[in-house]
């Protein structure tokens, strides 16, 4: 057996996935790569100890000092930072825009850190894509809170004490959290609009059923080379805050899904619009980890204001905790897949999808704007 695999118990408060399925044990032996998993860590989605170990994987109290890849879904806690194997390599989300002391400390513990929030958005990269695949889920679950919610039904129903009219939804973003939320609303019966700085993406929209706004914007940009959204300028905002008024208080549900990696998410939803929202409407913020869409979310909480529930919820494909696990260890085998060469881990980093999400290596922080970020905000670099 070549290399070993780890996979920890996650730590963060409320995180329940698991990094490595059972049934993906198989997959990483057959490539020389053996498996070792700490009790207990895939428990909270499901997953028994017994289930991993009948798949070939070793069981263990600890398996940071073991192992030469660690697979996580959270970045990993200080103390668990110095238990790496000096120039070990990490695969995980490691949050590298707001995480400078972790990546800083990974640097300097000389550990391959790979980021799967910095996956390039290319052809080859889509079955690795980490951050498209929970984005499914929180566009999916971003509806049925609403739906559960919300003090009026979803579909239209013709029933013997009168007709009942569809509730409206109100998409702002059609990536893939806000296509998914398109969907998902859709098949339990709402009526819904959705607006993207993207006019491309019209036709999507109009394909799952939703009717797309025009708002007669032009977005300068919109995307990066990376396939990730930019920011706009201030003026924009402004002017999208003023067309798309009509758009948020004529609905019953709105859910905004705008981020921009690294920067803190484009305040789309001020308080007049809220304050115009008939009562008992719900906002359901899918940009509250980054500061949120909404003027008044409160991420993490559940408020209400001037009569409008305002939902900002965090990790909510932890909630889903059985598929998402099922779909984040499909992306991470597949990239430690990619990364594998005759059983060891072979980094090419000219090859955009390993130097892409590679944070730091061989006592240097890697990627670019990261470095440049950890400077701004004093943490330096490792020699």
């Amino acid at each position: 057996m070549g290399i070993i695999a780890g996979v920890p118990k996650e730590r963060v408060a409320g995180e329940r996935r698991v990094a490595l399925v059972p049934e993906l044990v198989p997959k990483l032996i057959q490539r020389g790569v053996g498996v070792v998993v700490q009790f207990g860590a895939g428990a909270e989605a499901g997953f028994r100890d017994e289930t991993y170990a009948e798949k070939g994987a070793r069981l263990a109290e600890e398996v940071f000092e073991q192992a030469d890849v660690v697979l996580k879904v959270q970045p990993p806690a200080p103390d668990e930072i110095e238990k790496l194997k000096e120039g070990s390599t990490l695969i995980g989300f490691l949050q590298p825009y707001s995480n400078a002391a972790g990546i800083q400390a990974l640097a300097t513990r000389r550990i391959s850190a790979f980021s799967m929030e910095l996956m390039p958005r290319i052809s080859r990269a889509q079955s690795m894509d980490a951050l498209s695949a929970m984005s499914n889920i929180a566009g999916y679950k971003s509806v049925l809170l609403a739906a559960s919610r919300l003090p009026k039904f979803f579909p239209l129903l013709m029933t013997a004490a009168g007709t009942i009219t569809p509730a409206r939804v109100f998409i702002i973003g059609a990536g893939v959290a806000g296509l998914q939320a398109i969907g998902t609303a859709r098949r339990l019966g709402a009526v819904v609009e959705a607006y993207d700085t993207r006019p491309v993406v019209k036709e999507q929209v109009e394909s799952l059923g939703a009717k797309f706004a025009e708002l007669g914007l032009d977005a300068k940009d919109a995307e990066d080379k990376g396939g990730y959204a930019t920011a706009q300028t201030d003026e924009f905002y402004h002017k999208q805050q003023k067309m798309m008024f009509k758009c948020v208080t004529g609905a019953d549900v709105v859910i905004p899904t705008a981020l921009v990696p690294g920067k803190r998410a484009p305040v789309l939803i001020t308080e007049e619009m809220v304050r115009r929202m008939r009562p008992g409407s719900i906002i359901v913020d899918l940009a509250a980890e980054q500061g949120g869409n909404c003027a008044l979310t409160q991420p993490g909480e559940e408020v209400v204001r001037h009569g409008v529930l305002i939902l900002g919820p965090v990790n909510l494909p932890s909630t889903v905790a059985w598929h998402a696990s099922e779909m984040y260890a499909r992306t991470v085998v597949n990239y430690l897949t990619h990364l594998l060469k005759d059983g060891k881990v072979a980094l090419d980093t000219e090859d955009e999808l390993t130097g892409g999400p590679l944070v730091t290596h061989e006592g240097e922080i890697r990627n670019e704007m990261i470095r440049e970020r950890l400077k701004t905000s004093g943490a330096g670099t490792a020699s």
